[in-house]
């Protein structure tokens, strides 16, 4: 048994490393503005999304771009969008069914459960949520919406072309998530995660950074998060 366990583990090791990409966090001493202007930013942009579940190419493109420092991590989104669909909303409205949005799903621990979830859309209004579980081995489909990231931020800023998100996350919040497995961040630090963008134009997509390789619909699938690797 104790053989059969060490064999499943392994295999699946296996498959998260197959499946995943590794993406930088870049260090910056610069001071980041969380006003949706994307001017300042001096780290490179990654990208385009792609759809979330078969690697297609999105009508509309989307880029992230990560960074950080010794007390945050930033975030920052391009969209085109020839037609933003949403509104300003109170915080923790369930935009995700609704408007147009950029997210972020992090696990810093790589366990797949206590990761969070962030949501903005074109209008700034946010909602963050700890996914405890989702799968049938810890218990099934549990999220808190009630949690709150103390201290985040984010601005976003619609322009001729789409909109922008800008995304401030401190880490001394993240301590706070139970069984998360959070520890400050150093260089060579990584976490599992992913950026996802949601677009409900002339067609609704579902795009995310890293595509996954099962067909399965739905952003959930931290077996296949991608790595972020914080760097200098």
């Amino acid at each position: 048994m104790k053989l059969q366990y060490i064999t499943i583990v392994s295999l699946l090791f296996c498959q998260l490393s197959v499946y995943s990409q590794t993406f930088p966090v870049h260090k910056t001493n610069d001071k980041i503005n969380i006003d949706g202007d994307l001017s300042e930013w001096k780290t490179p942009f990654l990208g385009p999304f792609a759809i979330h579940n078969t690697g297609e190419k999105a009508s509309q493109q989307t880029f992230v771009s990560l960074s950080w420092n010794s007390k945050n991590l930033y975030l920052a989104y391009k969209c085109t969008d020839s037609k933003i669909i949403g509104a300003p909303q109170t915080k923790d409205s369930q935009i995700f069914n609704t408007d147009d949005l950029a997210e972020i799903f992090l696990d810093p621990d790589g366990d797949g459960q206590n990761y969070i979830e962030i949501g903005v859309n074109a209008f700034s209004t946010n909602y963050d949520l700890v996914l405890k579980c989702i799968s049938p081995e810890c218990g099934g489909w549990n999220t808190a919406m009630d949690f709150d990231i103390k201290g985040l931020e984010s601005v976003s800023k619609i322009n001729s072309d789409g909109y922008t998100v800008e995304i401030k996350i401190p880490f001394s919040s993240l301590k706070k998530i139970e069984n998360g497995g959070f520890k400050k961040p150093k260089t060579g630090t990584k976490w599992r995660g992913n950026a996802f963008r949601i677009d409900y134009g002339k067609t609704t997509e579902y795009i995310a950074l890293q595509p996954y390789k099962t067909s399965v619909f739905g952003f959930h699938q931290p077996q296949e998060f991608a790595v972020f690797e914080f760097v200098e």
